[in-house]
């Protein structure tokens, strides 16, 4: 089994380096010994020896374990970092392919593209609109593609490039020797957050996002007969995604204001109809509001009790979503007099006398009106 060589010796830098100077010094080599710069066997070998002294030397744990032993390993024999075949056999087992170039090695490596988040925005609705339905625009603050870059994150006139610290494939590989043989374990990439590509002279406008954020006018329809809490979803006028990715959508929740004459009871609405006591005494063609804006005309037979409710069909809210409407309910509310003048309290008082009605002692003008309206 082969010792491990001194790996400060393969990155250039002496033992005493800090993390940025083997970082520096690691990218360099990459970028002189990449497979897709030289395909040369041999070359190809040291880039994979200096990945897995990069591997080692970057991790403050695996750095101290090394520099305690030296370059020639623990004592006796050093796990073997640089055994290929062993490490062919390993990618065979997790990746289902060898390592015989980096060609055909599975790919990993997650794509930049990402679709935007979903928004959501309040939209106030008056009473009407949410009966028979609007259409508005209404403002988002969302994400949208930067005009600098065009979504790319890159400067104008540059691209990404294959990263420099997984050389494309989105993933870093650390080599180790435990009591089962060699194992080698992947991890996403941190230069290129797993992507495989890193972008070198990002855009100053967006600083790499391919995104900045902005305000958009987006038109919704809200159908008729939608209730207050309701949410109506704006298919892809969300946020824009990353990297040419597709954009969310967006949630509008409906906010509905209270009408002053009408409640809604689901489908119906229901209302109150005011009632002088001689209208429901004596009977009455009346006019009631309606939400459509036409009064509809009724008759109250004479003696019309307070609490009764008249029904109109076809003047409530609309179906949702489908054809139809609720009714309107109209509760009768019989108003009780008070006599304003001389004549008003004789005319009252002569009407309990016909009826047989006297007040009886300390039940005054109230009761006996109560009376007259049982």
């Amino acid at each position: 089994m082969a010792r491990v060589p001194d790996l400060y010796g393969l990155l250039g830098v002496n033992r005493e380096a800090t993390d940025d100077e083997i970082k520096r010094a690691y990218r360099k080599l990459a970028r002189e010994l990449h497979p897709d710069v030289n395909g040369d066997p041999e070359v190809q070998r040291r880039f994979k020896e200096i990945t897995a002294a990069y591997d080692t030397l970057k991790d403050p744990g695996k750095r101290r374990r090394y520099d305690l032993f030296g370059a020639a390993g623990a004592p006796g024999q050093a796990p073997d970092f640089f055994n290929m075949g062993d490490m062919g056999d390993l990618f065979d087992v997790f990746f289902g392919g060898g390592m015989g170039g980096a060609g055909r090695r599975r790919s990993r490596r997650r794509s930049r593209t990402e679709r935007g988040p979903d928004l959501q925005v309040l939209l106030t609705l008056s009473f009407e609109e949410a009966v028979f339905g609007v259409a508005k625009d209404v403002d988002v603050d969302t994400l949208e593609q930067c005009t600098r870059c065009g979504g790319t994150g890159c400067e104008p006139g540059t691209h990404p490039s294959r990263c420099t610290g997984c050389g494309g494939s989105g993933e870093m590989q650390n080599v180790s020797r435990s009591m089962f043989g060699t194992v080698m374990t992947a991890r996403p990439c941190t230069v290129c957050d797993g992507t495989g590509e890193e972008i070198a002279a990002p855009c100053r406008q967006c600083r790499g996002d391919g995104r900045v954020q902005g305000l958009r006018s987006v038109h919704v329809e809200v159908p008729a007969g939608v209730e207050n809490g309701m949410e109506l979803r704006v298919l892809s006028a969300g946020a824009n995604g990353r990297a040419g990715g597709g954009a969310g959508d967006l949630y509008v929740a409906l906010s509905v204001q209270p009408h002053p004459v009408f409640e809604r009871k689901g489908q119906d609405l229901v209302c109150a109809l005011q009632v002088a006591m001689t209208q429901a005494a004596l009977g009455a063609d009346l006019e009631i509001p309606t939400i459509d804006g036409e009064p509809e005309h009724v008759h109250l037979d004479p003696g019309v009790e307070s609490g009764t409710v008249l029904r109109l069909r076809g003047h409530g809210v609309p179906h949702l979503g489908r054809r139809g409407r609720g009714d309107l309910y109209v509760t009768v509310q019989v108003e009780t007099p008070k006599p304003k003048t001389k004549e008003e309290r004789e005319l009252l008082e002569r009407l309990a006398q016909l009826r047989g009605e006297r007040p009886t002692k300390g039940e005054g003008l109230a009761g006996k009106l109560r009376k007259l309206l049982q």
